[in-house]
C-alpha cells in the first residue's frame, strides 16, 4: 500500500519561513501529479499548491510568490518551502498524491504561524 509521511511543520512567527517535506513509499513520478492541501478546524480542505509528474507547478493565489514546490525524485519526497508566512497561514498541511484512480494522502503536519 502506498504511503505518504509528512513532516517539517510546526510554529514560526510572522514572516517566518518553513519547509514541508512529503515523503512517498513510492517512485513521485508514479504519481499524475501531487499537491499540498491545507486545513483549518470547521472549514473544507483547500488547494495550496501541486506539482505534476512532468514538473510543473501551480498555486492557490493566496500563496503565489511565496510558498513554492519542488521535488526530490531520488528522494521520493516533494517540499513546500513556504516565506513571509501570515497567521492565516496557520493550518494542518496535507500531501495528496494522485495514482492511477485513486487519491492518496498523507496525515498532516501541523503549522502554527504566531502574530
Amino acid at each position: 500500500q502506498v504511503q505518504l509521511v509528512e513532516s517539517g511543520g510546526g510554529l514560526v512567527q510572522f514572516g517566518g519561513s518553513l519547509r514541508l517535506s512529503c515523503t512517498a513509499s513510492t517512485s513521485i513520478v508514479s504519481f499524475k501529479v501531487v499537491a499540498w492541501y491545507r486545513q483549518t478546524p470547521g472549514n473544507e480542505r483547500e488547494f495550496v499548491a501541486s506539482i505534476t509528474a512532468g514538473g510543473s507547478t501551480d498555486y492557490a493565489d493566496s500563496v503565489q510568490g511565496r510558498f513554492t514546490m519542488s521535488r526530490n525524485i531520488a528522494r521520493n519526497t516533494v517540499y513546500l518551502q513556504m516565506n513571509s508566512l501570515k497567521p492565516e497561514d496557520t493550518a494542518v498541511y496535507y500531501c495528496h498524491a494522485a495514482l492511477g484512480v485513486n487519491v492518496v494522502r498523507g496525515q498532516g503536519t501541523q503549522v502554527t504561524v504566531s502574530s
